[in-house]
């Protein structure tokens, strides 16, 4: 069973057990994250589709660590200008585990 998930203007594929790392994320001292936006969900019997969400699918995630991504260089050079400029950024990102893929059955 694996779903796609969306954060930070991102889209991620998880699984059970799947370590992922996603933009900050504001943790306000809980252990436990819940991604409400899944695209898709596909598990033993089906595929399902969302338009654009599945209302009825979660994630749940666990908190590890926030860390610190790959540094990224911006370099601008005019040139005959005697104008350079260096800059570097290193970008925030929260590490997760997933810990459950979930879909809660219509009752209809």
């Amino acid at each position: 069973m694996y779903a796609i998930i969306r954060t930070g203007g991102k889209q991620y594929k998880v699984r059970e057990g799947d370590i992922l790392e996603v933009e900050k994320l504001e943790n306000k001292g809980g252990k436990e994250v819940v991604f409400g936006e899944v695209l898709l969900l596909r598990n033993e019997k089906e595929v399902l589709v969302g338009k654009p969400v599945l209302k009825q699918a979660k994630v749940l995630c666990e908190f590890l660590e926030e860390v610190k991504g790959e540094k990224v260089i911006a370099f601008k050079y005019r040139r005959r200008k005697d104008s350079k400029t260096k800059k570097g950024h290193r970008q925030i990102l929260t590490r997760l585990r997933v810990k459950k893929i979930l879909l809660e059955e219509k009752n209809s």
